[in-house]
């Protein structure tokens, strides 16, 4: 653990990386190690609960822990499948699926949660890999900011740098896994969440294509699917081994087989190159780590030109107004969907917020599905017309903010226009439904990392992940150990 002042009394940087049984391996290394034998599921565990323990008063990632029920499922791993798929490795599950025993509080304060008479249709697929959960890891409050920030205080703090946003909705995932405590955890995206905390946290964070993963029943019924399951990881290879073992759970049969995907493209690719949205400049820094990258991808022999994304004008405006209505249905029907203590008032500015600009303009809601729904047959179109396998981007269009700067004791409308000035390219992919992979590549002024986005059609789950092998083949992830 770092000792350099931070704020107030807590280190500037932290992180939980130790001589145990954990090591600095990913999941894949942790597999390798456990079918010879070399360790057990239950040291794995209890290193990694040893871990957060030390991290969890700094970094505040954790919801909800049950370590007792972490030893006993690691002690019921079945020897001989230790070493397979991700059996014995241990994880966090994102406070907002259903795991059977355990509460579901939403990263909100508004009500008091019932432990899960069940799991939850994704949790079964997740835990059906091997997975062994320590317990569930903090959002924002339903996942609607980008920063993991409470009117309460003690937001999810970033390891790299404790006065900054570890980002969101899957801050305590990316913040965990970032640490060293768990090698992969659970996170989904609804307008980014897998792909912001990754960028900001120096992870790998893969949005699959819409149906790659099982959805949950409440997913399954909006209007327009922009939620996505997922996983953040410190390598690519611990992205592609999970997907593979998810696939064996449950596969799409109205998706091509993704399979495990393990090495890198050899394939010369067409890549756009996009370094700012139709509504905001991208800063500095983060246009410098972009063309970073499209020239380390020409110069592994790729044809790489910038292009014009396929974003219609009126796009930011319908993704709000659909955001702000399942902000509108929370707090209409939370008594009804999630318990009766649920209480309105004790939701944040930002719940409350996007729930009265909805309401404001719920008449223009139809049209606004309408158009968010027909941008997947816009962006697919877009890949034909401009012959493209990849499309390069930033995850974001300015740097991490410090802790504060997305508080929700502003007000509303200060958040939305810091949180649109920052959020600028992930919401496309969750309205087409395509992949979209965060990398980390480079770093800011302060050392905390900078990711770039990789985004493809349909499908092209495979084709991303095998760039991002290359792109890490190329230049090895900086680690928080360095």
């Amino acid at each position: 653990m770092s000792t350099q002042p931070g704020p107030g009394s807590l280190p500037r940087t932290i992180h939980a990386f130790t001589d145990d049984a954990l090591g600095d391996d990913d999941a894949v290394g942790l597999v390798a190690r456990l079918a010879t034998r070399e360790v057990a599921p239950i040291e794995l565990v209890e290193a990694a609960i040893a871990r957060a323990e030390r991290v969890q008063p700094v970094l505040n990632g954790l919801a909800y822990a049950d370590f007792n029920r972490a030893r006993a499922e690691a002690r019921g791993v079945v020897s001989s499948l230790a070493g397979t798929l991700l059996h014995g490795i241990p994880t966090l599950v994102k406070d907002n699926v259903d795991v059977a025993g355990w509460p579901t509080q939403h990263g909100t304060g508004a009500f008091t949660s019932r432990p899960a008479a069940a799991h939850g249709d994704f949790t079964e697929q997740l835990l059906g890999t091997g997975l062994v959960p320590l317990g569930k890891s903090r959002l924002s409050e339903f996942g609607f900011s980008a920063s993991a920030e409470y009117p309460s205080g003690d937001p999810v703090r970033n390891p790299w740098s404790t006065s900054h946003s570890s980002g969101a909705s899957s801050a305590g995932s990316a913040a965990f896994v970032a640490a060293g405590v768990v090698p992969i955890a659970h996170a989904n995206d609804g307008g980014g969440s897998i792909r912001i905390p990754a960028a900001v946290c120096g992870l790998v964070g893969l949005k699959p294509t819409r149906g790659r993963l099982r959805a949950d029943k409440l997913t399954r019924s909006m209007p327009v699917g922009i939620v996505h399951e997922g996983v953040v990881t410190r390598s690519v290879r611990d992205t592609a081994a999970f997907l593979a073992a998810a696939e064996r759970e449950y596969r799409n049969l109205h998706l091509s087989p993704l399979g495990h995907v393990e090495g890198p493209v050899r394939r010369r690719l067409r890549v756009g190159l996009v370094v700012n949205s139709p509504f905001r400049t991208t800063d500095e820094t983060t246009e410098r780590v972009v063309r970073e990258a499209a020239a380390m991808l020409a110069d592994l022999g790729h044809d790489v030109r910038e292009v014009i994304p396929p974003v219609p004008a009126y796009f930011e405006e319908d993704f709000v107004l659909y955001w702000g209505s399942l902000a509108l249905a929370m707090t209409a029907g939370g008594k009804r969907m999630l318990d009766a203590s649920f209480d309105t008032a004790l939701t944040d500015n930002l719940t409350r917020g996007l729930a009265r600009a909805s309401r404001r303009r719920l008449h223009r809601l139809p049209l606004a599905i309408a158009r968010l729904r027909a941008s997947t047959r816009v962006a697919a179109r877009f890949y034909e017309r401009e012959h493209l396998d990849v499309v390069l981007s930033p995850v974001l269009a300015h740097t991490t903010p410090r802790l504060g700067h997305l508080s929700p004791t502003e007000d509303y409308e200060t958040i939305i226009a810091r949180l649109t000035d920052w959020v600028s390219f992930t919401p496309l992919q969750n309205a087409t439904g395509e992949p979209a992979l965060s990398l980390p590549f480079g770093q800011d002024s302060e050392g905390l990392p900078v990711g770039i986005q990789l985004a493809g059609p349909k499908g092209a789950d495979r084709t991303l992940l095998e760039l991002a092998y290359a792109v890490e083949e190329a230049r090895p992830f900086r680690r928080i150990t360095a």
